[in-house]
Parts: C-alpha cells; structure tokens; sequence
C-alpha cells in the first residue's frame, strides 16, 4: 500500500513514521510533488508555526498536489499544523493564508490561559467516525498547541476537546478528510488504534469517509 508523509520540514515526522510502521504499512516519506498527487493514503503532519508550514509548502510546490490529492476523495489524515493548515486563515504571528479545505480560521487561546496546551486531555466526539472505530469516547490524547481550529462551519467539528473552560474543536473532517489537534503518535495505544484504522479504511474500502454519521 502506497502511503505517504508529507515532508516538508516538520519535526514530527519520524514518529509519526514508526506509528504508521506499528500499524503494519512501511510508510513513504516524501518531498516530491508527483509522489503526494499518487499516493493511496496520506498524511500531513506537522509542528511549529503557520507561516513557516505554508511557505515550506509553496516553497516545494506540495500545496497543490495537496489539494489536488484531497479533492480526489482519497483518504487523508493531517496532525496537530497538518490541521490546521487545512483551514482558510491562521492568526499565528499576523494573517496567513492556508490551504482553504476547510471554512474557519485557526485562533489563539484567549488571554490569561495557559499557553502552550500540552499533555494529556480527552476528546469528545459529536459524530461516529470510523477512524475512532474502537477508541472509548473521552479517550485520552497527547497535545501540545498555543492555537485552535474556530470551523465556520459546525458540521466539520468532529470531536471537542475542553481547556481551561474554553471547548475547541481538536477533531475535523469532511467527506475524505480528517484531522486531529492531537498527536495520535505520542498518545500511546489509543493513538496507535487511530492510524490502525485509518491505514485499514484506506486499505479496505479506500475511504475513510462515514457510511452513515450518527450525531452523538
């Protein structure tokens, strides 16, 4: 199976790798445009700034073959920067356009919080997804964030996660897409279940799409 990680300088790409190698499929690691655009499963991960993601990603000319990729229906997953670039705008260090798959912006937490959001904390989910096949709802996963997804769209919110009083979304989709805040490759079993699924989906039906979304 054709898997691919988008490598476009992010520092969690190694582990990410050894997650997807767990799961039981040797993952490409790959820079080159034409390899994103064939992929049969892809990954976009990603930590560090906004502004450095997409002038990496423009820089390599892999912003395109992204979106071509996603467009085609193929199963994508992107972490923690790997969603958020997924929106229209990040207000990370000023205004930033992003790749615009999803309405909404990426925003701060609000003044006075803790910042950075980092370790352990649960998701609720608000639809069944097959890529939380057998992942207990309020699970545990690991997080490191200063910014958040706010969707324009509430039907993208796929689970929510509570910091310090203020609910976010730390997991969106859509048709083929999906994406977690989290970092399922530093969450210990549960996360390692999250890329089983999403590597068996794509395998078997070559969709991670919901046959039918049941709202919790």
């Amino acid at each position: 199976m054709d898997l691919v990680i988008v490598d476009y300088g992010a520092g969690n790409l190694r582990s990410v790798a050894r997650a997807v190698a767990h799961a039981g499929v040797e993952p490409r690691i790959t820079a080159v445009p034409a390899e994103v655009a064939a992929a049969r499963a892809l990954i976009l991960p990603g930590v560090g700034a906004a502004a450095d993601t997409m002038a990496n990603l423009r820089r390599s000319g892999l912003d395109g073959p992204i979106l071509d990729y996603i467009a085609s229906d193929r199963p994508f997953l992107g972490v923690c920067m790997g969603q958020q670039a997924l929106f229209d705008v990040s207000e990370e260090g000023g205004e930033h356009p992003c790749l615009g798959v999803l309405p909404g912006r990426i925003v701060r937490f609000p003044r006075g919080m803790t910042v950075p959001h980092m370790g352990w904390n649960t998701v609720e989910m608000r639809v069944d997804h097959p890529v939380f096949e057998g992942i207990p709802d309020g699970s545990y996963f690991y997080f490191v964030h200063s910014y958040h997804p706010a969707p324009a769209d509430p039907s993208v919110v796929l689970g929510e996660t509570e910091y310090e009083g203020v609910r976010f979304a730390s997991v969106v989709g859509r048709d083929n897409v999906v994406a977690t805040q989290f970092h399922p490759e530093k969450s210990g079993r549960t996360g390692l279940r999250l890329y089983s699924n999403f590597i068996r989906l794509a395998k078997e039906r070559g969709s991670i799409a919901p046959v039918e979304a049941g709202a919790r």
